[in-house]
């Protein structure tokens, strides 16, 4: 009973730019109101806010550590430090027992406003490190500031061998939570003759080879049709789809669907999942289309995301990035035998173990405590 009324009074600060619609986002919302669920007293702080963002539970307290009024008609280099100084004095006023930034430029900011806290930062990769983290402007802070971390947390192991030397002893490995809503969804005993594919419409998801590779599909099997599911990320992306589906009169049986609330509904009524990007930290909706029991054909991307959950031809089909070729094959391969398609979209049922929110949390939990009475045992 002691134990549990310490950790309930501890407190967990998380630090990102703001709460939008993307994948770090819908992670730290996740966590922030499964801490504070637990008793855990948790503040989120942020840069800014967006118009659509995650909820969090009316337990968390959320606080602005971005700009002030004034600041944007400052130099850049200067509003860097004013970010740096603003969550430095968050740190001060709220004295959380850990501090855990989400993507790049946080992890930064929040080791260089702990440094002499006392305050220990857990810092948290989320993309792909190669084209993210090595410019030299990161290599030089990698060095200077990434030793002072006092633990990380990786979504793949090819994120973690990247930093080497740094962060190898004291990082550790946590898949994404999926939404409870994907998981135990029957799929349906007959199902349409489609394949489906869910994520927003931008060019590293590489929805264009998708298209290009499913009208060669068509053509072996007309009576199959392609669904994309997923908002424009207005980057010019869904303007290549459309030119490839108007050049191929492929307005019949290749479809944008775009964004669903319902997609635990929509997607199980495919026959075949297909996942495409050239590069990934660990894609939420592979894990998504896991959990509903899909049979999946996905790119082997980096960061290793897919590799680290899909064992190719046990629970899902990899194929190498931007191979169209292998693409078609794969999704061929599934549409044409029912039996492995069942048999794969099972096993990746199984994905629930891991990324169930009470799985997810109970490796957070179990980590940041580790993490903080570390810190504590320094200090006496």
């Amino acid at each position: 009973m002691q134990e549990t009324a310490e950790k309930k009074q501890r407190s967990i600060a998380f630090h990102l730019n703001c709460l939008g619609q993307g994948g770090a986002e819908r992670v730290v919302s996740n966590l922030a109101n499964e801490f504070a669920g637990r008793g855990y007293r948790v503040l989120v702080a942020t840069e800014w806010q967006e118009e659509e963002e995650f909820a969090l539970d009316p337990r968390v307290e959320r606080v602005h550590v971005g700009l002030r009024p004034g600041d944007e008609k400052k130099g850049r280099v200067t509003q860097f430090f004013l970010r740096v100084r603003y969550l430095r004095e968050f740190l001060r006023e709220h004295r959380p027992d850990v501090l855990v930034p989400f993507a790049q430029r946080a992890n930064y900011r929040a080791l260089m406003a702990a440094k002499g806290t006392g305050i220990p930062v857990v810092v948290c990769v989320r993309t792909d490190p190669v084209g993210h983290y090595d410019a030299l402007s990161d290599k030089i802070q990698i060095r200077l500031l990434f030793p002072r971390a006092a633990g990380a947390v990786f979504q793949t192991g090819l994120q973690r061998a990247f930093f080497r030397p740094y962060l190898q002893e004291n990082s550790t490995i946590i898949l994404n939570p999926v939404n409870p809503k994907y998981f135990g969804v029957e799929r349906p005993p007959v199902r349409d003759r489609s394949v489906v594919h869910h994520a927003r419409l931008v060019d590293f998801k590489n929805q264009p080879m998708l298209c290009r590779a499913f009208v060669r599909v068509h053509e072996e099997h007309p009576d199959y049709v392609l669904r994309i599911y997923g908002a424009d990320s207005h980057d010019g992306t869904k303007e290549i789809l459309d030119g490839i589906i108007a050049e191929n009169h492929a307005e019949d049986y290749i479809l944008l669907m775009g964004g669903s609330d319902s997609l635990e509904q929509e997607l199980p009524k495919g026959a075949v999942y297909a996942f495409t990007s050239d590069w990934e930290g660990l894609p939420n909706s592979l894990l998504e289309a896991m959990a509903l029991g899909m049979p999946i054909v996905a790119t082997d991307c980096p960061c290793g995301g897919p590799a680290e959950v899909i064992t190719d031809g046990e629970n899902g089909l990899l194929i190498p990035i931007k191979d169209e070729d292998a693409l078609v094959k794969g999704l061929n391969r599934l549409i044409g035998d029912e039996e492995l398609a069942e048999r794969l979209g099972k096993k990746a049922r199984e994905i629930e173990k891991r990324t169930s929110g009470e799985a997810v949390f109970a490796l957070w939990d179990a980590y940041l405590n580790r993490i903080i009475e570390s810190t504590h045992k320094k200090e006496e």
